[in-house]
This record gives structure tokens, sequence and C-alpha cells, in this order.
């Protein structure tokens, strides 16, 4: 017969003692457990003890835990968290340096609790360890020159167990004064500091940042980029994953008017070719954690382009609208035009409506109404404006051969250009905030400054491709749309490691190879070996077997009559009745 379920079996252990088997009953207080578990190895003074976990974790069981107990856990008896706590407050506190070293060894260790965690707060612990980072370097210089690994380590453990109890959220990180911060900021800011010092500075500066907007403008006082970036040169990726979660924290906190300040500025310290060269193609597998900051990085980035795809054209802005007349300058070479044109007003007009009717916008009179949407509004605008000027014989090609079309085959640059903008903000999720849990970044968009241009320079060509190889006409357009983006798609989830090798995988997916996948796709959906689906086939098989066997029959007992040619090519009837075939 099974245990009751509220009965769970257990070791616990007590130092310099044999380990006792117990049954413990869940429907009893844990004081009476643990008064019982005193009792048996004549310990005095129950409540000054509790349960732990005796694995590396060394948890505390609690009354709201407990139901986490699973049989044959090992447990052990220890001093209560609010002793543990009170203990280890006057250890740190020793004139000794090695009992203070261990001290803050196991405080380190001990403050993942959170039980732990809420007793040593009681006691103003973290006021404690704050007065000890903002003093220390002061107090122990001369230990620091004697002893320097010593000093290390305990600034270290003293940091590791700050983040800890930090983390559990039960004090607010706005009490912490500014000579704190400048402590912090200086151990990051110093060449010759610790690893795990670095580590944990970094750690808490990120905190700051993201858990307080006060904390952020004293952070970006005391912390610049340029003097984040050798962190991001070293090899130790810990450190350049601590490192670009402080950049894309201070990044994310930035008020609106000055991220595109801030984005200027990482790309005059060259941040995105640092990236590249030190973390993405650095020889070693990029880990989780990297993962997602660089992901979070990229998300940032283009976030940037939000301001542009939300903002409308103004039809009467003159700046803007020299843009469009720009784009009809380089596609038709209209400074060649001739000068008696200039006068005739309707005969400029008409030229004007013709050539935007080429370059395949929607409002052929006022190509300037067709950016009044957003999303993509300007953006789209000067996507194409880059295209033109950047890629230009490929832009100047994509024009003039749509426009020597049928009306009803061209595919519109103009119109193709805003749809895909827009596609495109999706894909990437611009104006989106990043996931907390995403970390899927693409190597190929930290290759290139305008990466995001370039993306869109690629994938405009790719669209006027795809619609010749479709043969689409204008009523095919959304359809096109559609190819394009799952040709996008799929190439993205590959992960090319640059712009190039993007286009090469593009390359390799034509219409044709799309058609292909999906006929494959569709013939091995999982649906279709799903348990429900393969029972009812196995048990109407039989049946289905029987009648293709009848039909069979009935198709050979009824014959058919077929010509035959032979070598001379004439024309025989044969015709088979009567003819059966044994099954």
């Amino acid at each position: 017969m099974p245990p009751p379920l509220d009965i769970v079996k257990v070791a616990i252990e007590w130092p310099g003692a044999f380990p006792k088997l117990m049954e413990i009953d869940q429907k009893k207080p844990l004081s009476s457990i643990i008064k019982e578990v005193c009792d048996g190895w004549s310990l005095p003074n129950h409540e000054n003890y509790a349960l732990q976990h005796a694995d590396s974790s060394m948890f505390y069981i609690t009354e709201k835990n407990r139901n986490e107990i699973k049989n044959g856990a090992i447990l052990r008896l220890t001093t209560s968290p609010a002793q543990n706590a009170q203990q280890l407050h006057e250890r740190i506190q020793s004139s000794s340096m090695d009992s203070k070293l261990e001290a803050l060894k196991d405080l380190a260790k001990y403050s993942c609790d959170v039980t732990f965690a809420q007793e040593f707060i009681n006691l103003d612990g973290i006021s404690f360890l704050t007065q000890m980072v903002e003093s220390g370097t002061e107090r122990y210089q001369k230990l620091q020159k004697i002893m320097k690994p010593c000093f290390g380590e305990m600034l270290s453990f003293t940091l590791t167990a700050f983040v800890e109890l930090m983390d559990h959220g039960i004090v607010s990180w706005d009490m912490f004064s500014v000579a704190f911060i400048k402590k912090i900021a200086s151990y990051v800011n110093k060449a010759s500091m610790g690893i795990s010092v670095l580590q944990r500075s970094l750690a808490i500066l990120e905190s700051m940042v993201l858990n307080s907007q006060d904390l952020y403008q004293k952070v970006a006082q005391e912390i610049t980029i340029g003097q984040l970036i050798p962190h991001l040169q070293g090899t130790d990726q810990e450190i350049q994953t601590y490192t670009i979660a402080v950049i894309n924290a201070l990044f994310l906190k930035a008020p609106d008017d000055k991220r595109q300040e801030m984005a200027s500025i990482l790309t005059q310290k060259q941040l995105r070719s640092i990236i590249l060269t030190h973390v993405i193609r650095a020889q070693r597998a990029i880990n989780n954690e990297m993962a997602h900051q660089l992901y979070v990085l990229q998300v940032l980035t283009f976030n940037l382009l939000e301001d542009r795809m939300m903002t409308k054209m103004d039809p009467q802005d003159q700046a803007q609208r020299d843009i469009i007349f720009e784009l009809r300058r380089i596609a038709f070479d209209v400074e060649s035009e001739p000068n008696n044109i200039g006068g005739n007003i309707e005969k400029r007009k008409s030229m004007y409506t013709r050539d935007y009717k080429k370059l395949g916008f929607i409002n052929h009179v006022n190509p300037a109404m067709d950016f009044t949407q957003t999303p993509p509004g300007m953006l789209a605008l000067d996507n194409m404006l880059y295209f033109a000027k950047h890629h230009q014989d490929a832009y100047i090609r994509i024009v003039l051969e749509n426009s020597s079309r049928e009306d009803k085959h061209e595919c519109p640059f103009g119109r193709s250009s805003i749809e895909l903008t827009k596609m495109l903000c999706e894909i990437l999720k611009v104006g989106e905030l990043p996931s907390e849990t995403c970390n899927d970044f693409h190597p190929m968009f930290f290759t290139h400054d305008r990466s995001f241009e370039e993306f869109f320079c690629i994938c405009i060509q790719l669209l006027n491709k795809t619609w010749k190889e479709m043969r689409a006409t204008s009523e095919d357009f959304n359809k096109v749309m559609q190819v394009v983006k799952e040709q996008i798609m799929r190439a993205l989830t590959t992960k090319p490691s640059s712009l190039d090798q993007f286009k090469s995988k593009l390359q390799n997916l034509s219409y044709t190879e799309i058609l292909k996948i999906r006929q494959s796709e569709r013939m091995n959906q999982e649906d279709f070996q799903s348990r429900p689906i393969l029972e009812l086939k196995e048990k109407i098989q039989p049946e289905i077997l029987e009648l293709i066997k009848q039909q069979r029959l009935n198709r050979l007992v009824e014959g058919t009559c077929f010509r035959k040619l032979n070598s001379r090519r004439r024309q025989d009837r044969h015709n088979f009745k009567n003819f059966q075939r044994c099954y």
C-alpha cells in the first residue's frame, strides 16, 4: 500500500552524528518537526535551529516551501536563519582579516536564500556592506599593498553578497548614496581591477540603471561608453556580457532625446565593429546570456528607426518633397531635359506625373501622399533614397526595367518599397521592447553601420526578382509580398554571418524552390503522424485496401480499349476483354 501523500521520507544530517531516517508529516507544523529532530539528538532550544537542503543550494525549509520536499531528499539540521544572520553580521566586523574573509565567503553563499536574506537585511546588513565598500579602499590601503590578493577576495565576496541580497527585491535601489555609486564606477574604470570584482561591479551598475531612473542619471554621469569599450576588447566572455548589459541598460533608460545622441557616440567609438571582432567572430561559442544581450542591443538599435517609421510626410514640406525629386532625378537623369520645357507648366506637370508613375507611386500626381501612412511613414522614403544613392545601378535598372513592361506586369518600385519597409519593421519588431527571454540576434546586422538600409536594399532586389519569377501582375501584389516574406524569414533562420551571405541564401530560395519546400512540408506535416490519425488509418486501412482491390478487378473485367503504336507507327486497336487477375 503506498504511503499517504502527506508523508515524506527523508534523511536528516547533523555534524558529528549518524544521519536520521525520518518520516515527515506535512500536516504538522514545521516547528514541531524541528523540535522532534532536536530531541532525538538531545539539542536544547529547538527554536534556534532550522532545516535546510543538504545540496549545494543550502536553501532553508520554511512553511512556504516545505511542499517542495521530495521523497528521498537529504536535509540538514542547522542554525536558524536569524541566528546565522546575527552571527555573520558580527563575524564580518572582526578585526582579523582572515576571520573577516571567511565570514564574507559564508555571507556570499547564504545570501542566495531569501529567508536568510530577509533576516540579514533586518539587521541593516545592506547598509553595513555599502559602508564597507565606500570606505574599504581608504581603510585598507596598506592592506592592498601588502596583501592585494586578500583584499581583492574580500571585495569580491562583499559585492557578491550585495548582489545576491539585492536580487531578492526586498530593498529599494533608490536608497544608495552617490559615494557608493562612485566607488562601484571606479572599479569599472580601473584597468587593473580583478575579474570577479569587475563582473559584480558591472552587474550592480546594470541593476541600478534598470531599477531606478534617478540612479540612471547618476550612473550615466560616472560611466562613459569610452570607459566600457576596453572591457569588450578582452577575452573574458562574462566581462563582455556584463559590459554589453550595462550599455543596453543605459540605452534602454535614456530619454528619447538622448538615445540618438548615444547612438552617435556608439558609432563614433566603433562599438559595432568591436563587438563583431571581439565577441561575434571570436574563436569561441557564444553562450545564451551573451546571445540575449546581443539580441537586446540589436532591438534597441533598430528601435531608433521608430521615430521615422511613425512620422508622416508633410506634403507641404519642401525639404521632404526634394527627396522625391532626387529619386526622379537619379532614375531618369532629368538634368538633361530640354530647357524649353520649363516655361510650359502643364507639360512639366504631365512629365512629372509620367515619371512618378514609372517610379511606381500610387499617387502619380502627388507622390508625397503615399508616405502619409504610418508605419512605415518617412522610413520608407529614407530607404528608397539610400538605395538610389548607394546602389544606383541596381536602382536605375529596376525602375527602367519595370517602366518598360506592360502596366499590369510592372513591379511598382514606390509601392513595393513602402510595403517592404513596413514588412521589415514587422519582422524586426521595430518599436517593440526587447523580450526578457529571447536570444535571437543576427550576426549580419553587426557587419554594417547602416544594416537596416542594406537589408532593405537586398530585399527590394529580391522582391523585383521574385515578381518576375512569378510572372506577377498588379493583382498578385499581396501574393508576391507573402512569398518574399517567406524567403526572407527562411534565410534569416539560417543566421547568415554577413549581408553577402544573406544575399546568397536568398539566391537559393527562388520562387520555384519555395513551392518545392511548401509541397514537402505539406507532405510531412506532423498532423499526419499524430497518434489519432495513425489509429484511424490503421482501423480503416483493411476496408480501403479491399475497396481498391474490388475496383481494380471490376476494371479488368470491364476491359479497356487503347491504341498501340508499332515500329511503323500503324495504329491497331486491341480490346482486352474478360481478362481477370487473381488477388
